[in-house]
């Protein structure tokens, strides 16, 4: 069976990128017996592909054959030779970025729109990590020792596991893997199950680019028990997972038996927070942004809107306005702006917590449901509650999908304790025309990055994680590459023998 088998319902310029094999032990190929899984079309709701469904096994063999490839092939070049090969591989998504966002929006459901977005998103992670491995400096420190000198030197970690998630398939794997070959590591990638076809396009791509086949492993896998020997197998020095927090601290526990470096993405419950002196038509605008950005389903979009009761009734009209102009359909239809969640238990979600929300005193001013006619797709209309309340599951729980629920407040007292009450703290935004308030309320606000006049934060040179539960370690920026990097101190004696 080889890539020949897999075809999708559009016209790729490149077709055998394209592919449900895994990549490992420098061929790519299924599983021994055939194994496959499922992948669905969120659009239809029918089988889109399979993808090779590896074991184990399968994954013993991949960080073996990673670790060998890390001390043969990679260990050895210089950090110009490494930015090289991540500009080449920069070029080759941005020359592929067509056929990539289409493989994305099929996928994953995402507007072809958003898909090339994410496209070109992801390639500035790889053009940013090729400048910054050739800017890791060492240092000269002053020695508290007579004729002593003490260096130090940064050197790439070993073979690193790497679990991305299913909301942004290709962004996720260069912002991790990027830094990683940056840094002169291996990767054994585990990509998502609902998407794994970006991944294992961007993996040919990196091979085309020249990376040598020793370093760069794709396995993927429906077995959570195979994939946990990304966080059990000592040859893995770091684990780089997004995701959910209870997921994250299961593989955090499972790192600690072998002290393994740890990056973790985890959830959110981002605030956005609209002042009485804000701009109106920018908060809007961010907040349209902010939350209903891949039908709501990003780790950084808002999760609770906090408007204050002085602009509540003008907010929310524009805001209405705007959410009822959507068009919801499948990612590659023209005219199309939201396409649909990534599966049925992702909706069922969503009409839990909008139901929740009403009971408990919550006015639906738009949307509530998934579409009339019948459609076969995972789709919910977006959707606007006000008079939310602190004990709904929506002000708690993080409802990744389009559901806009809208708090008042009166003072910024009040306002700040609401929003930093929360056991997370990955994003939150707010928008003020007072520059006092603006640096008093981003200093007071609980949350690893914030937005201030803007709902758009992630970039590749902004550092991107979380405090509290949301997670440890930064990605992208040049904090980004350090996670990748051990720091070896060397003292040397340099006084002259008599």
């Amino acid at each position: 069976m080889d890539n020949a088998c897999y075809q999708l319902p559009v016209k790729l310029a490149n077709p055998s990128l394209f592919d449900g094999r895994g990549y490992f032990a420098g061929k790519w190929r299924h599983d021994a017996s055939n194994k496959t899984f499922s992948v669905t079309e969120p659009s239809s709701g029918q089988v889109l592909a399979f993808c090779a469904d590896f074991s184990q096994r399968d994954f013993v063999e991949a960080i073996e054959n990673a670790d060998h490839g890390f001390r043969e092939y990679f260990s050895g070049t210089t950090a110009k030779q490494r930015g090289s090969l991540l500009r080449q591989w920069c070029q080759l998504i941005l020359e592929n970025t067509e056929d990539l966002a289409k493989i994305l929006s099929l996928e994953n459901g995402k507007t072809l729109t958003e898909s090339k977005g994410e496209i070109a998103y992801a390639a500035t992670f790889v053009s940013w990590f090729a400048e910054e491995s050739v800017r890791s400096y060492g240092d000269v420190i002053p020695s508290s020792y007579q004729d002593t000198t003490v260096l130090t030197l940064k050197e790439p970690v070993g073979v690193c596991g790497i679990i991305t998630p299913w909301n942004f398939p290709a962004a996720m794997i260069t912002r991790k893997i990027a830094p990683a070959f940056a840094a002169g590591c291996s990767v054994v990638i585990k990509p998502p199950s609902e998407t794994p076809f970006t991944a294992i396009a961007l993996v040919k791509l990196a091979l085309q680019a020249g990376f040598p086949a020793g370093v760069v492993h794709i396995v993927p896998t429906k077995d959570r028990n195979a994939s946990l020997e990304l966080a059990t197998h000592p040859k893995i020095k770091k684990l780089s997972f997004t995701g959910s927090t209870n997921v994250g601290k299961m593989l955090t526990k499972l790192a600690a038996d072998t002290m393994k470096r740890i990056s973790m993405e985890l959830g959110g419950n981002a605030p956005f927070i609209v002042f009485e002196d804000a701009d109106l038509e920018k908060a809007v605008e961010g907040a349209l942004i902010c939350k209903f950005r891949s039908s709501g389903q990003t780790c950084v979009c808002t999760n609770r809107l906090f408007v204050h009761q002085n602009v509540l009734e003008e907010f929310t009209k524009r805001s209405i306005q705007r959410v009822q102009s959507f068009k919801l359909g499948r990612g590659i239809d023209e005219g199309v702006t939201h396409g649909p969640l990534v599966n049925a238990a992702a909706v069922e979600k969503v009409k839990s917590h909008v139901q929740d929300a009403i009971k408990k005193g919550g006015q639906l001013q738009c949307g509530g449901d998934v579409p009339a006619g019948g459609s076969s797709g995972y789709f919910y209309q977006p959707t606007i509650i006000t008079n939310a309340k602190k004990d709904m599951l929506l002000a708690n729980n993080e409802t990744f999908g389009p559901v806009a629920a809208i708090f008042s407040f009166s003072s910024e007292e009040e306002v700040i304790a609401l929003a930093n009450d929360t056991e997370v703290g990955l994003a939150g935004y707010f928008f003020s025309e007072n520059i006092n308030r603006v640096l008093r309320v981003a200093q007071r606000l609980e949350c690893g990055m914030i937005g201030v006049n803007t709902g758009l934060i992630s970039a590749a040179e902004a550092p991107f994680g979380g405090v509290k539960e949301s997670g440890i370690g930064r990605e992208g920026s040049k904090y980004g590459l350090g996670e990748y990097q051990n720091i070896k101190a060397v003292t040397i004696g340099t006084s002259q023998s008599k």
